[in-house]
């Protein structure tokens, strides 16, 4: 018989139930599903009923000590996430942890940390990475044929979301149960693509509005400016309150421009590099010619089912994961960098300092309006709860 990689699942919300969907349906053909836990005595009930072999729990901390699992997958709030992954990771368990790493970077830092002094996987769902599309973006960036990267926008706002949804989970939309809005929740994979594509940036300039188009606490209205070491730059806006919504992402490099809009990739090739004919043209008014170049991205597209599927390749055979759980601390890290510029309106330079952002966030946490599933009062006082 093949061997088979046994987990368990804590957290059985929106992510936690579409994981256990997706081997329900056969797509992780070398992972056993094995255990479930969650505090909802509801989400049990329709385990133990639909998925009677199954075993369940009610908290995290038995599942881990079960010896049911080889492996745990963590969707739960984002404030448990390192908790939980340091305290499955200390049983010996294999990590997978679901995007954002966690809220802040100090915690998360001494999650990889502790995963450093560990013989066991870790990895974060970056399903985005598995898009062929942002692949062959990465790839045109990074070969250098173009040049260093002069300019990148990201326009990513089609997002929309309605009150109905924030109110769907007392967690949701407080600082004190998510940890903040936008940034920490639909954007960590453009986060994670923007630094995996362009590079972290060195100086963050954000401005954050909470509460602006829904009747919450956080920000759902974003708006960054960064530079970089080399003098490039780039502009970040997101939001959850516009409908249909935009996403535009375009990159500026000295010998080409990238645009990719609704899937739709081109890149347009100069024929001389920005900076060469910018310094030689005798025409004040010239335009260094170019045209369009046809760019092929075919390929498939497996999102979270191909991330969990390469976990277990990784654990059973060694294969390349999708993403390491230590870099989810780069998006994180700028997510951190925008709230704190626009707490303090003042650009932040990086890297952060982590026991002021914290410091903040726990202002932030002070005067939360916690509804009935929010975490813990105090950000620093994490127990392994979720």
């Amino acid at each position: 018989m093949e061997k088979k990689v046994k987990y368990g699942i804590i957290g059985v919300g929106n992510m936690g139930a579409s994981h256990i969907r997706f081997f329900n349906e056969g797509k992780l053909p070398e992972l056993e599903l094995t255990a479930v836990a969650d505090i909802n005595p509801e989400r049990l009930e329709w385990i133990e009923d639909d998925m009677p072999e199954i075993k369940t729990f009610s908290s995290a901390s038995e599942l881990i000590g079960s010896g049911l699992c080889e492996a745990v997958l963590i969707a739960t709030p984002h404030y448990a996430h390192p908790p939980l992954a340091m305290e499955a990771l200390g049983a010996g368990l294999h990590v997978f942890i679901e995007k954002p790493a966690g809220v802040f970077t100090k915690q998360v830092r001494e999650m990889n940390e502790f995963a450093a002094k560990s013989d066991k996987v870790f990895a974060i769902m970056y399903n985005q990475r598995t898009n062929p599309l942002y692949i062959k973006i990465r790839e045109l960036v990074k070969s250098g044929v173009y040049g260093e990267m002069r300019r990148f926008n990201w326009i990513i706002t089609d997002w929309f979301r309605t009150q109905s949804y924030y109110n769907s989970g007392g967690w949701r939309a407080t600082w004190a149960g998510e940890g903040g809005g936008v940034l920490i929740n639909q954007c960590p994979h453009n986060l994670d693509l923007w630094q995996w594509i362009c590079g972290m940036p060195s100086k963050v300039r954000a401005f954050c509005h909470e509460g602006k188009w829904h009747d919450i606490e956080v920000e759902d209205d974003v708006t960054i400016y960064a530079e970089y070491e080399n003098g490039a730059t780039g502009v970040f806006v997101t939001t959850t309150g516009d409908c249909p919504g935009t996403n535009r992402l375009e990159i500026t490099l000295d010998g080409a421009k990238i645009v990719c809009e609704d899937d739709n990739l081109q890149i347009y090739e100069l024929d001389e590099k920005t900076s060469t004919f910018c310094a030689t043209s005798p025409n004040g008014f010239g335009k260094a010619k170019g045209k369009f170049a046809e760019v092929d991205y075919e390929g498939e597209n497996p999102q979270h089912v191909g991330v969990l599927n390469a976990f277990a390749a990784h654990i059973l055979r060694g294969e390349t994961l999708v993403a390491n759980g230590e870099e989810g601390i780069n998006g994180l890290t700028i997510s951190n960098a925008a709230h704190l510029s626009s707490w303090l309106d003042r650009a932040v330079t990086l890297p952060l300092d982590e026991e002021l952002f914290l410091s903040e966030l726990n202002k932030k946490i002070a005067g939360s309006k916690e509804k009935a599933a929010a975490a813990p009062a105090k950000a620093a006082d994490l127990s392994g709860t979720y």
